[in-house]
């Protein structure tokens, strides 16, 4: 194993979810990301006793529950770890786990250069830059979020609580994606146009002049510009209709340490001065819609007004 992967482990074990001797520890991955937990796996063994190593198939998409034993051990231990392929964040395997008290981080589509990267951070830096965002938008009723290339959107937050991904996972029942920065909310309703620019599934980082168009409409996705895109929502609704199209999810980028898109929407997401949108399943971070998809799209260069006011955002 490389020092860089010990070493980005030994961050997510020690200070990230700061676990203990006495605890349980439990390492979720899937064959493509077997490297990075075998990574954890031993900076927790470095620690206690208590480790255990689950790896399954990749899923087919974001958000598809894992096997039942693995989402018996998530519940029942004290902390978990998940590197997989397709997301875990939005299950509701990774929701009872935490209400249950464990604690844990997905680190969903992780790469070794991203784990190393982002890992490779100052996470009392990112805390701060947390509080920052949040003090402006937390009580703020509307959200607009603009760009140069054509988003005008608008946001109704409702009686939804923002909630922060600090990295910092130290009491039961806390979760964060990692590599972590952001702040986020499940919006009520939404009304507007927004053209990603950035980075999106199932594309990555998009090319220089592409964008992607998305049509909002009392916080439904109705049109979508890009044929990928529309066909992994046509497939999730096939199962559970307009809930596909639910505009899920408002995140603003708060990863002082990240200067710029690499292609990877766990990274990209987080990277300051950025924001991010998201469709369907949102009832694992605040709102009421279950859905097999969780789509995010980055926005590059935003500018974001709470009741009508200009939050400045964080940069690195």
């Amino acid at each position: 194993m490389s020092s860089d992967l010990a070493d980005a482990a030994e961050t997510a074990v020690e200070q990230c979810l700061r676990v203990t001797p006495d605890e349980s520890v439990v390492v979720v991955t899937d064959d493509k990301r077997e490297r990075i937990g075998e990574a954890l796996y031993e900076a927790a063994t470095a620690v206690t006793d208590d480790a255990t190593i689950l790896r399954y198939p990749p899923a087919d998409q974001h958000g598809t529950e894992p096997p039942a034993p693995v989402a018996a051990a998530m519940a029942e231990s004290d902390a978990f770890l998940a590197p997989t392929t397709k997301s875990l964040s939005h299950t509701r395997a990774r929701g009872s786990a935490c209400e249950a008290g464990a604690r844990g981080a997905t680190l969903p589509g992780i790469t070794e250069p991203v784990f190393t990267t982002g890992l490779d951070a100052d996470y009392a830096a990112i805390d701060a830059a947390c509080d920052d965002v949040l003090a402006r938008v937390a009580d703020a009723d509307e959200i607009r979020v603009t760009s140069p290339a054509g988003t005008d959107i608008t946001f109704g937050v409702g009686d939804r609580e923002w909630l922060a991904d600090t990295g910092m996972v130290h009491e039961p029942g806390d979760f964060s994606n990692l590599p972590a920065g952001e702040v986020f909310v499940a919006p009520e309703t939404a009304t507007g146009t927004y053209v990603v620019d950035g980075t999106m599934m199932p594309h990555g980082l998009l090319g220089k002049g592409r964008e992607l168009v998305f049509e909002v409409e009392d916080g439904l996705v109705t049109s979508v510009s890009d044929d990928a895109v529309r066909e992994e929502l046509e497939t999730a609704a096939e199962s559970v209709g307009d809930a596909a199209y639910n505009l899920a999810e408002l995140g603003i980028g708060t990863n002082v340490g990240v200067d710029e898109l690499v292609g990877s929407v766990l990274l990209d997401e987080k990277a300051g001065g950025t924001v991010h949108i998201a469709i369907g399943d949102n009832a694992g971070i605040g709102g009421e819609t279950d859905a097999p998809v969780h789509l995010d799209g980055i926005l590059r260069n935003p500018a974001v007004y709470a009741d009508g006011d200009e939050i400045d955002l964080p940069s690195a």
